[in-house]
């Protein structure tokens, strides 16, 4: 009997030798996807980035650093960059304060509607962000429905431009981004506890004092995680802007696009877009301290 339940033991047990190899195996595959669809294609596209160009796109085998020079020495890249960063976080923060409430309440909500509000609320993610951004176009342009009922009301004799701008632009930006911040705000709310509201509340503390010292910083992971990601999209986005902002808004994607595309100068894109990279990674780096600050 002592044989057997040593075997058995010894049977359901694994070795720790095999531990290593089991690890290595389920980490594989995944190792091997970022592997061919991010680490190498960005590898070429750092390589692409010091090569050197001809006239009408042709690339060279020679390697030089004038890619990054010409960037970095242009005062209309760095305010560029500039208007992405703070078109990005303004557009953020304003995704941040229309999207708190929405989270909020599907959180306290009853379990009954909890899956039907949350459905509607990711829905957007359903229809394509090119057809959302055409269908701003129509409700803002001088024509669309909300001049038109701003002029029929006698609110406003011309119409407001509201596309073809730096407006236009934030509006569309923020409705495309407002269920990407609702799912990471949901996501970030395990510890809000309706107790310590109770508790709070029970000790004299006001409504707005209690979503400023219970609830906020309860939910401030999600809050993070939330602004992270919604960054990330508002200065990578590349069809909004170049639509509501009627090509008179200038950002860092649109920009590769005119490089790429339009001037077929490979390396300046190639070139910029490392340079949003490492902008990713700037604020990959923010979030990790502001996180760990917040545990």
């Amino acid at each position: 009997m002592t044989a057997l339940a040593s075997a058995s033991h010894s049977l359901a047990k694994p070795k720790r030798g095999w531990f290593p190899l089991i690890a290595v195996g389920l980490l594989l595959p995944m190792a091997l996807i970022n592997l061919i669809a991010f680490i190498v294609p960005v590898a070429n596209l750092a390589q692409i980035s010091f090569l050197e160009s001809r006239s009408g796109g042709v690339l060279t085998d020679n390697y030089t650093l004038e890619n990054y020079l010409n960037f970095f020495t242009d005062s209309f890249n760095w305010e560029l960059i500039f208007n992405s960063l703070w078109i990005s976080t303004l557009i953020t923060v304003m995704t941040l304060i229309c999207a708190y409430p929405i989270a909020l309440f599907l959180h306290r909500v009853s379990p009954v509607w909890r899956n039907l509000l949350f459905v509607i609320t990711v829905s957007p993610l359903l229809v394509s962000s090119v057809v959302r951004t055409y269908g701003w176009m129509v409700l803002l342009g001088d024509q669309g429905l909300i001049n038109g009922m701003l002029m029929s009301s006698g609110l406003i004799s011309e119409p407001f431009r509201l596309v073809n701008n730096t407006l236009g632009v934030f509006i569309g930006m923020v409705e495309i981004l407002i269920p990407y911040m609702a799912l990471s705000l949901i996501a970030g709310f395990g510890r809000l506890n309706v107790t310590l509201e109770e508790a709070a509340a029970s000790l004299g503390a006001n409504s707005f004092t209690r979503f400023r010292r219970v609830i906020f910083p309860l939910t401030l992971p999600g809050v993070a995680l939330g602004c992270l990601l919604c960054f990330v999209l508002a200065i990578s986005s590349f069809i909004t802007p170049k639509l509501l902002g009627g090509g008179r808004v200038f950002m860092l994607a649109t920009e590769i696009y005119d490089q790429a595309v339009i001037q077929l100068e490979w390396p300046r894109a190639a070139a910029t877009s490392v340079i949003v990279l490492i902008i990713f990674g700037l604020a990959l780096v923010v979030y990790s301290r502001i996180a760990r600050r917040i545990d």
